[in-house]
């Protein structure tokens, strides 16, 4: 009978300390569950956006030019500019980071500052609205304004928000010298960007997140919003329009895998939204130099690309003077020069 009582209690002691490990396992995993859950719940709930899921197209696969050989022009002078334009007397003009508006003529930079004080703010307010989160702007023959406006929800550093959230809060305005007044000329642009007016001004290209598209001022389908040009290798940034009618547009390079991934989930949405640190690191913007020239028809016609970005990185902007091509980077102290022919 002895051996019999002693086992009984061991077995008993082996089962009681089973059970005591087990609850408090299951407890904290359930105490992390709910953590989790309240953790998603509040982060979906106090969101600063409603998103939507959008299809990312296929980048196309095209036949490139490898950009070689090139000039640095303006090296030092320039603080990581992201655009440039050239008026009638063939000076090109650029602003950068720190606040500079810069010109390069006769081979020389010279250069204006842009304070409170020396710029005149001509607008402020459209219809009412503060005017939020302008971003381009193309001048037309009889002196007016076209300008893109790339969120009429979100603020410049807020650009992410308005990314992730993937509605169409982008505007394209016309600012009217001589009467002093801005019109909406169409919305429903998904961050919209660069602005270019074509040859002979009958229409409008603007650059937005995945696509470039027209608009018509003139003719038959005057009013109307198309499609310019299709199955882009990248996203879009600037655009010029090019001497013989043509028009280039600086390409930003994505990963297409995790734009993918990033539009299979609202809740990866949210989370992004909520730590914008994770979003820079998730979507990462630059790598190589990419430029495309574009016919009035929308063809890409050239490519030209430097995948590594051992001459130039980040390129937002291609401006073609006579027959070399001015290249703008938002990572560089210079802009390049390179002849096409």
């Amino acid at each position: 009978m002895a051996p019999s009582r002693k086992t009984e209690p061991e077995t008993s002691k082996k089962g009681r300390t089973s059970s005591k490990l087990f609850v408090p396992a299951c407890y904290s995993f359930g105490f992390l569950l709910v953590c989790l859950i309240a953790f998603l719940l509040q982060i979906v709930y106090f969101s600063p956006i409603s998103p939507v899921l959008d299809e990312v197209p296929q980048p196309a696969v095209l036949s490139a030019t490898q950009l070689q050989d090139f000039i640095k022009v303006g090296e030092g002078s320039v603080n990581h500019p992201e655009d440039a334009s050239m008026d009638k007397n063939g000076v090109i003009y650029t602003a950068t980071r720190d606040g500079w508006i810069k010109r390069l003529q006769d081979g020389t930079w010279g250069l204006h500052k842009v304070s409170e004080d020396g710029v005149e703010n001509f607008l402020s307010y459209v219809n009412g609205s503060k005017l939020r989160f302008a971003n381009d702007v193309v001048e037309a023959s009889d002196g007016s304004l076209y300008f893109t406006v790339s969120s009429s929800k979100y603020l410049p550093h807020e650009y992410c928000l308005d990314i992730l959230e993937g509605k169409p809060h982008g505007q394209l305005l016309k600012y009217d010298p001589s009467s002093n007044i801005t019109t909406l000329v169409a919305d429903g642009f998904y961050f919209a960007n660069g602005v270019a007016l074509s040859r002979d001004e009958d229409y409008v290209v603007v650059c937005e997140s995945w696509k470039c598209r027209k608009y018509w001022l003139k003719g038959e389908r005057k009013g109307k919003l198309e499609t310019f040009a299709e199955n882009l290798p990248g996203a879009p940034d600037n655009i010029n329009l090019a001497p013989d009618g043509t028009f280039w547009i600086a390409i930003i390079k994505l990963d297409a895998r995790r734009m993918k991934v990033l539009n299979s989930s609202k809740l990866i949405k949210h989370v992004l939204a909520a730590y914008p640190k994770l979003f820079s690191r998730f979507i990462t913007l630059g790598g190589g130099a990419h430029l495309i020239n574009v016919a009035e028809d929308g063809t890409i016609i050239r490519n030209l690309v430097d995948p590594t970005g051992q001459l130039m990185s980040f390129v937002t902007s291609g401006l073609q003077v006579d027959d070399h091509l001015y290249m703008i980077s938002l990572t560089s102290n210079f802009i390049g020069k390179v002849q096409l022919s």
